[in-house]
């Protein structure tokens, strides 16, 4: 079954008050991997009268559209969403390349490449022609939202959302303020994240926020013990699903991020936080991401694998 395409150029948190977000029109700029969900998630929500899905350029544009129509097909295929109701989340997204489209919405939501070159060029921008009163919130993964904040020129209306991948079944949100966000506007932040059906946890800016703070070091520390020749990659991973109760294996888990994505996000905080021990590049993931065996994306890794379909380890 086809939907219609209407394109043109940790805690629950309970609102304090019987007011929502306030959050009527919203933009959400990039696309990608984990933009695409973000405002899928947005326009099912029903809460938003319309969504302006931004990308700079028309092929990316029409790559975040496509995607967004075959996980709303797989909804009403699977009987989880009427076809009256995907045909309306649709129409209530527009499409654009045109960045002056966001002149007048309530709140951002961006989820562009981790560039913080293109992040300042970005918020430089939508800080110029965005109302003063427009929230703006980043989905970054690994770079500072107090830097983002600064280049948007209301670091009083700026946060943190991190959403996890696949956006469209990750419950938890992680929200994260500076020390100049204003308690409102995080309030806001919290009511939104409740009302788009997910769980806010809430964090300050600091390296990873919390999952990624967490899990990453942890990731670098399970391909210590490769390198150390102390395990194999098939033990390492059997021994945290079944003794810790992990879905998968760290180094299943980044083969499946990828591991060019861990490198470069250690690599980002090893540069910017260069007296903290527990950031450092294994021997053996250097060694991947330069002979560009980069995991599921690649086919190889510290697995090989086809497709989506993970197989034996790497000898």
């Amino acid at each position: 079954m086809r939907i219609s395409c209407f394109s043109t150029t940790s805690t629950i948190r309970a609102s304090s008050s019987n007011d929502g977000s306030g959050f009527d029109k919203i933009g959400c700029v990039g696309l990608g991997l984990m933009g695409h969900g973000i405002c899928q998630v947005a326009a099912t929500s029903g809460i938003h009268s319309k969504i302006i899905a931004f990308e700079q350029e028309q092929r990316f544009l029409d790559s975040g559209n496509e995607r967004i129509i075959k996980s709303i097909d797989k909804l009403v295929e699977k009987g989880k969403m009427t076809l009256d109701n995907a045909n309306n989340a649709m129409g209530k997204i527009e499409f654009t390349t045109d960045v002056d489209a966001l002149r007048d919405v309530d709140f951002i939501v961006e989820a562009v490449v981790e560039n913080i070159d293109l992040k300042k060029d970005l918020y430089t921008t939508l800080g110029k022609i965005c109302r003063p009163e427009t929230i703006f919130a980043s989905n970054t993964s690994s770079l500072s939202i107090g830097e983002m904040a600064a280049f948007s020129g209301r670091p009083n209306k700026f946060l943190g959302v991190h959403f996890f991948n696949p956006v469209q079944i990750m419950k938890v949100v992680e929200v994260i303020k500076t020390n100049e966000t204003d308690p409102v506007v995080l309030e806001k932040g919290l009511k939104w994240v409740e009302e788009i059906g997910k769980v806010s946890v809430v964090c300050d800016d600091t390296p990873g926020f919390i999952v990624n703070r967490i899990l990453v070091p942890m990731l670098m520390q399970s391909m210590t013990l490769i390198d150390r020749q102390v395990a194999s990659v098939k033990d390492v991973d059997a021994a945290m699903k079944l003794g810790c109760g992990h879905p998968m294996g760290p180094l299943h888990l980044a083969d499946y991020i990828g591991l060019d994505t861990c490198y470069f996000i250690v690599k980002g905080w090893m540069e910017k936080y260069p007296n903290e021990s527990d950031f450092f590049i294994p021997a053996c993931l250097q060694a991947k991401v330069e002979a560009g065996n980069l995991g599921r994306k690649t086919g190889k890794g510290f697995y090989h694998w086809e497709g989506e379909k993970v197989g034996d380890p790497v000898e």
